[in-house]
């Protein structure tokens, strides 16, 4: 039977999900995934703890608090002004706590993306935080392997 290795395509179901079984992702009731290791496609964490598993194997994984998407860093909430928002979506574009908003990276041609979670009195700052939603979470994650390339 084929291994996960760093390099492996993989056909897999896998569903990532808090402890107490809120599901975030969910692939067990439709088709499978197709994912590349190495890729960026996993985090670093979750794809440390697929290496070596057989094609067939069925896992159910605990991983605790940050480990699967790292810590929450406060320093990733920020104010950003809504003059700025206005450059970069349209002055008439309405944003509500909860929305995710692309923003481009400093660097290079990649965005990055931000949940609003507060908007400040005078409506001329909103507050994003630039964490992946789920660090500082304990998630589980079941990946059932179909198959191992």
């Amino acid at each position: 039977m084929n291994r996960v290795d760093d390099q492996s395509f993989l056909t897999l179901h896998y569903r990532l999900s808090s402890i107490d079984g809120e599901d975030y992702i969910n692939t067990f009731d439709d088709k499978p995934a197709t994912l590349s290791m190495g890729t960026g496609e996993l985090s670093e964490a979750v794809q440390a703890r697929l290496l070596g598993l057989e094609e067939g194997a069925h896992e159910v994984i605990d991983m605790a608090p940050g480990e699967a998407f790292g810590p929450h860093n406060p320093d990733l909430v920020q104010w950003v002004a809504r003059s700025l928002l206005d450059q970069l979506g349209g002055a008439d574009q309405a944003y509500t706590v909860g929305d995710v908003v692309q923003f481009p990276a400093p660097h290079g041609d990649r965005h990055i993306a931000g949940m609003l979670v507060a908007v400040s009195e005078d409506g001329q700052s909103l507050q994003f935080d630039f964490n992946h939603p789920l660090a500082g979470r304990a998630v589980r994650f079941e990946v059932q392997l179909i198959g191992v390339l």
